[in-house]
């Protein structure tokens, strides 16, 4: 089945015939500003009933932006929506709080400056500064709203964020839960908000370093609670009807797949959580009592692949776990939703991740978030009853056959280990120059889905490689652990392998290979320059480490305990600073400056609070002390690489600029 198909019944889903091949013809890529382009669309979402789509799109009146929100008819689709302006308003996220009732969050802001400092000038650039967050309840029949805490006009006042749903409550389509600061705002609380009226009520409050809260059918079950240092959770648990807390577990703050809340099931207290047991090597769904503190076996899992996370209709009832292999797969706990999924994929010639956002209460009705490789994403709605998928939000910037194709490779290292990685062409498939583009965490990996990047390098006429070498996530703890300690060559020595592989399997120019990456990524590109000087015609790192003995101090500086998860997380993956000193010295880009033999580009967040800026001004001074041709470019008031699209535009064009003058 294909997207020329017509969708016919599931399970023997048919199709009519399709058009004939296309004939062969040109392809001219598109321009860089093409994959820049916005379509106007900020989200979309289906009501509990499943009988209403939500859209909010943003338009533009001439120099003005008007936010709209569009209510769909979901037995009819394709028929003129039902429109209410929103203003000039920048809204970040939606939900159906009821059929009669959506939610939205709206940030307001003034128009302020980002400013970009660089070796070469990069001028400046009008953003959008971020002053508060607040949760509107719209009627979608007649446009009327409410800002849920108006009945609290000085929060409204002194509060930035009120915009945090806890609970839709299901069960209650007057009311929701909201985390919001008590008005002391010293200590986060609950507080049960009419969506009618928008008049707020405390609920329970928190800890002095309460960040959240989990809850079941309104009743809170976990509590997140955040260090003095800002890096680590400590989780929380109470069943209903107890009044004290207890501990459950510590974990970095970016490691969500180490616990993670799923859904409730039938038992008052038990609830179903993705979790790696001790010994275990992969991250399972599993029920855990939140009453003894118990796990229960996997309910769902698979060998040498980590659960991704579940699936839960609109009542917050578990369907199934996901998983990432090469594309988005589901493990179906109700087995008669698994053809229709099988069908959505066919529909897409099984070439794009069919991601289910919102189920109906009913079970008939699928919003899906489509995506792949050269499908930059659009919303779909699938009805069971009707045998019908329609595209909501059809794209016009981007056009599939104008995009690269991207393959798997099976890639043996040189030890005889068996890694995966992806090999995105340039349109039309010339052989060429190849980026390599290692991915960040370093445990997390790279999949067949879209990557803006990946499709903006291929568009200048050059293979873009994505490896998933030793280290990498998503394929289980023994896979994730043969990187550890081995930052500076198993880690490298993987890449290169992948590159050598990719590079006699098409045929490419091995005297035009670059590589670029964020975060680890970065740090793999300026070590993958140190490593292979005869290799590397050019080297970007974005926001990327560059000195590991500096990088395992600084988590440990302010807190040297013992309960310092963070610091042992790093050590345990990068080595121990005193042990492993050599190590460690000798894996670290900065202190081998002098190696490198071609071109540098560092870009980094002055904000960052992930790889602190200091790592990129320093690999600076030690290219420049050792005489090599560096770029440096900070991104001011951003953080991890998480600048608006026109500091992106303005900094990918600088990358591909260093490329073509490497590769002429």
């Amino acid at each position: 089945m294909s997207r020329r198909g017509l969708l016919a019944g599931a399970g023997g889903l048919g199709v009519a015939a399709a058009a004939g091949p296309v004939a062969a013809r040109q392809i001219t890529p598109h321009a860089l500003a093409d994959f820049y382009a916005k379509d106007g669309v900020k989200g979309v979402a289906l009501s509990p009933s499943g009988e209403r789509i939500a859209i909010i799109r943003e338009v533009h009146q001439g120099r003005v932006r008007l936010s709209v929100l569009d209510v769909l008819d979901a037995a009819n689709p394709s028929a003129p929506p039902k429109r209410a302006p929103l203003g000039d308003v920048d809204c970040e996220s939606m939900a159906w709080a009821s059929d009669e009732r959506l939610l939205v969050r709206i940030a307001l802001g003034g128009r302020g400056i980002t400013e970009r400092t660089s070796a070469r000038s990069l001028g400046s650039t009008t953003a959008e500064a971020v002053i508060s967050r607040r949760m509107v309840s719209i009627n979608p029949d007649t446009g009327g709203a409410v800002v849920l805490f108006d009945n609290e006009p000085q929060r409204m006042r002194t509060t930035r964020n009120l915009g945090s749903i806890v609970d839709l409550l299901h069960d209650d389509p007057e009311h929701v839960l909201m985390m919001a600061p008590t008005q002391a705002r010293r200590i986060n609380a609950l507080y049960k908000v009419n969506v009618m009226t928008g008049r707020a009520e405390e609920f329970e409050r928190g800890d002095f370093d309460t960040v959240g809260w989990e809850t079941r059918h309104g009743v809170p079950v976990l509590r997140y609670d955040i260090n003095s240092t800002g890096n680590t959770l400590e989780i929380m648990a109470r069943a209903p009807g107890e009044r004290q807390w207890r501990f459950v577990r510590r974990m970095r703050i970016a490691d969500t797949l180490d616990f993670e809340y799923v859904a409730a099931t039938e038992q008052d207290d038990v609830i179903l959580v993705s979790a790696r047991q001790e010994g275990e090597d992969v991250q399972s769904i599993r029920e855990f009592n939140l009453r003894t503190g118990v796990y229960g076996p996997p309910v769902a899992s698979r060998p040498r692949s980590d659960v991704s996370g579940g699936l839960i209709d609109d009542r917050g009832v578990y369907l199934g776990a996901a998983y990432w292999n090469d594309r988005l797969e589901y493990d179906f706990a109700v087995p008669e939703l698994a053809p229709h999924h099988r069908a959505m994929n066919r529909f897409f010639d099984n070439s794009c991740n069919v991601r289910l956002v919102d189920i109906d209460r009913t079970h008939n009705r699928f919003l899906a978030y489509v995506s792949g490789p050269n499908e930059p994403g659009a919303w779909y709605l699938y009805d069971r009853a009707a045998r019908s998928f329609v595209n909501l939000t059809p794209r016009t910037a981007l056009q599939t056959e104008r995009l690269g194709r991207t393959e798997a490779l099976d890639v043996t290292t040189r030890d005889g280990a068996a890694i995966r990685a992806y090999l995105t062409a340039p349109p039309g498939g010339a052989p060429g120059p190849l980026i390599v583009l290692p991915h960040g965490g370093p445990e997390l990996r790279d999949v067949m889905n879209w990557d803006r990047t990946v499709q903006a390098l291929a568009a200048e006429g050059w293979w873009v490689l994505q490896p998933n070498f030793r280290g990498s996530g998503g394929y289980g703890l023994a896979f994730a652990s043969e990187g550890w300690g081995r930052w500076g060559d198993r880690m490298q020595e993987d890449v290169e392998d992948a590159v050598d592989h990719a590079i006699k399997a098409r045929g490419l120019d091995a005297g035009k290979v670059g590589i670029m990456g964020s975060s680890y990524g970065g740090y793999a590109a300026l070590m993958g320059a140190v490593r292979r000087p005869d290799l590397y015609k050019a080297a970007i790192a974005i926001c990327g480490d560059s000195d590991l003995p500096e990088l395992l101090a600084n988590e440990k500086r302010g807190d040297s305990s013992a309960e310092n998860v963070a610091y042992r997380f790093w050590s345990t993956r990068i080595g121990d600073p005193e042990a492993d000193a050599a190590a460690l010295a000798l894996a670290s880009p900065r202190r081998r400056a002098s190696e490198i033999a071609c071109p540098v580009m560092l870009v980094h967040g002055v904000d960052d609070p992930i790889v602190p800026v200091f790592q990129s001004r320093r690999m600076k001074e030690a290219l420049d002390r050792a005489g090599k041709s560096v770029d440096y470019v900070e991104v001011r008031g951003s953080g991890h690489a998480d600048w608006e699209d026109g500091v992106e535009l303005d900094l990918m064009t600088q990358y591909i600029e260093l490329f073509r003058r490497v590769f002429a």
